[in-house]
């Protein structure tokens, strides 16, 4: 199989010829760019540039070297942007290595070792302490209370800085002539690789709340104020539609997976109760799971973390394909559980490798063991894409990134 057709087969609960593998496809399905300059130096591989997509999260665009070494079998759209050394300059990490960001994104350095983000309008928007791997979000619009009308609704989100300071390809979907390059870049991409292709789209609901009214507002009004909740979630649906109405019409014949974000889980179980979700979310989900399905030929990702287990047969109703990270250590998201339940239902992409006790803290061999065990569950019948549970941290050794993709290529036989 190429890994298009192997990432599709997953999908669609066929058993592929080995399992697929993702590093780098999302923003919640990568590496930092400390634990990949680490990677690199373990690997001696001395060319290239740790280039950070994603600058609130801090993690970066895998290169081919990376990429064809862990036999990765999927690529973010967004990695044919800002392809020139010019679009980039260097910038000193938390540990003193090196990495480059994009050149509009530009934080400044305060006395105290921290940097922050700002609005072009000079509004703080985001701020990384000292040491720091991850910019926090320090404004939220709505936090006062909820608008009389949502006419400024687009000058308020610019505000969050998961808007403001946004990965590529939509650090460009400003430019006029976005849709068309959107539409050219993809198409050279599926050219000039088998690799199967995501495009991430966000269109986030529950999130989008709390950013807006910060966490601990929004889970109230989720229960006290649903008649708020329900008018921003409208005014959000309409602006979603029309983005997915674009990306449709633009890739949705090239592209193979469409990834949406909105986390619903912590560790203990659901931000909100099994019947919350039913009214205010689970419609407005399936509305854009569909819209999707009859407008492209791309598959729905839905990436949300934590305890979620008692959400899936709702989310698998709204119409998901995929869903990512598959977080094993919060409540009731045991793998054997999960792929027993849940398994002809929907795929499963990641739950590979435990990131929060096993793959930072772990020797190699006892990271080799763990994914073996996780393989050996999740791969029958498909409905499976290897990837360690959400991002790789920069304090996970190099010798235990390697040992997990070679775990995985031990029980494809390819070592």
């Amino acid at each position: 199989m190429t890994s298009r057709e192997r990432i599709l087969a997953a999908i669609n609960h066929k058993q592929p010829d080995k399992v697929p593998v993702d590093l780098g496809a999302t923003p919640s399905s990568n590496i930092s760019a400390i634990a990949y300059n680490n990677l690199k130096k373990k690997l001696d591989i001395k060319k290239g540039h740790t280039r950070v997509y994603d600058v609130v999260q801090q993690v970066i665009i895998p290169e081919d070297d990376i990429i064809d070494r862990f036999s990765v079998d999927v690529v973010d759209l967004g990695r044919v942007y800002n392809e020139k050394d010019e679009d980039w300059y260097d910038y000193t990490l938390a540990d003193g290595s090196t990495a480059q960001y994009p050149k509009w994104f530009q934080p400044k350095k305060e006395v105290d070792g921290s940097y922050t983000a700002y609005h072009s309008d000079g509004t703080l928007i985001a701020k990384m302490p000292q040491g720091a791997t991850f910019f926090d979000q320090t404004i939220f619009p709505y936090i006062d209370g909820y608008p009389d009308n949502y006419k400024d609704i687009d000058k308020a989100m610019d505000k969050v800085l998961w808007s403001y300071l946004v990965h590529s390809p939509w650090d460009h979907a400003g430019q006029p002539d976005f849709w068309e390059n959107l539409r050219k870049k993809a198409i050279d991409l599926r050219n000039s690789t088998d690799k199967a292709i995501m495009i991430v789209c966000g269109c986030n609901l529950l999130e989008w709340g709390t950013f807006l009214r910060r966490i601990d507002n929004f889970l109230m009004d989720c229960y006290i104020d649903q008649v708020n909740v329900e008018k921003l979630l409208d005014k959000l649906m309409e602006i979603h539609l029309n983005t997915l109405e674009k990306v449709c019409e633009s890739v949705g014949d090239i592209v193979d997976i469409l990834r949406f974000g909105d986390d619903l889980g912590m560790d203990s179980g659901p931000l909100i109760g099994p019947d919350v979700y039913r009214k205010l979310f689970k419609p407005r989900h399936t509305m854009l799971c569909e819209y999707v399905h009859k407008h492209s030929n791309m598959k729905t990702f839905l990436h949300s973390c934590g305890s979620i287990y008692s959400l899936l047969p709702d989310l698998i109703e709204a119409g998901y394909d995929v869903i990512n990270p598959v977080q094993t250590t919060a409540n009731g998201m045991d793998p054997a559980i999960l792929k027993k339940e849940f398994g002809k239902d929907i795929t499963f992409w990641g739950g590979g490798c435990n990131t929060r006790w096993v793959l930072n803290r772990g020797t190699p061999e006892e990271v080799r063991k763990h994914v073996l065990s996780n393989l050996e569950i999740f791969s029958p019948d498909g409905g499976f894409v290897f990837n360690q549970e959400h991002n790789i941290m920069p304090d996970v050794p190099p010798e235990n990134i390697i040992a997990m993709f070679n775990a995985v290529k031990e029980f494809n036989g390819d070592i």
